[in-house]
């Protein structure tokens, strides 16, 4: 019942699961344990708990649907790591991603250096975006770089 239910309830493959989708993934399986071996033991309570969980994850996520801000508070909002081929090292501090990581998500998407990148962020999931330059929009390199 709980598998059919979050089948329902999300279409995200675990790897993109947003912080609230999370937290709600962990209570529903503390809600269900707790049926399964707590005090109360019967399925109807577990089904029950969890269903109320779920539930109020839906209406949640309907009423953000409306409100952006609160869209925007519960699943965060990307952090632009490198601008028109040039790192922010605040940023890369702030977010707690190292060269080595940027470097990588840089190379996974075929690009060798930073300034190959019209922008490079970090998604509220975890993921990096990596857009490149075009060759038409990419920024003279000035002599000997």
């Amino acid at each position: 019942m709980i598998v059919i239910a979050l089948r329902l309830f999300g279409k995200r493959a675990a790897g993109q699961l947003s912080t609230l989708n999370l937290v709600v993934l962990l209570i529903v399986a503390n809600a269900v344990q707790n049926a399964m071996v707590g005090e109360n033991t019967t399925l109807i309570g577990g089904l029950l708990a969890a269903a109320v969980i779920l539930g109020l994850d839906l209406a949640l996520n309907r009423i953000a649907d409306r409100w952006r801000p609160l869209r925007e508070w519960l699943d965060g909002v990307p952090s632009l790591l490198v601008e028109n081929g040039v790192v922010d090292a605040a940023a890369l501090r702030e977010e707690g991603v190292s060269d080595r990581e940027l470097a990588t998500a840089l190379r996974q998407n075929g690009l060798l250096t930073p300034a190959d990148a019209r922008a490079v962020y970090l998604e509220p999931n975890g993921a990096f975006s990596v857009i490149p330059f075009r060759d038409e929009d990419r920024p003279p390199r000035p002599p000997g770089a």
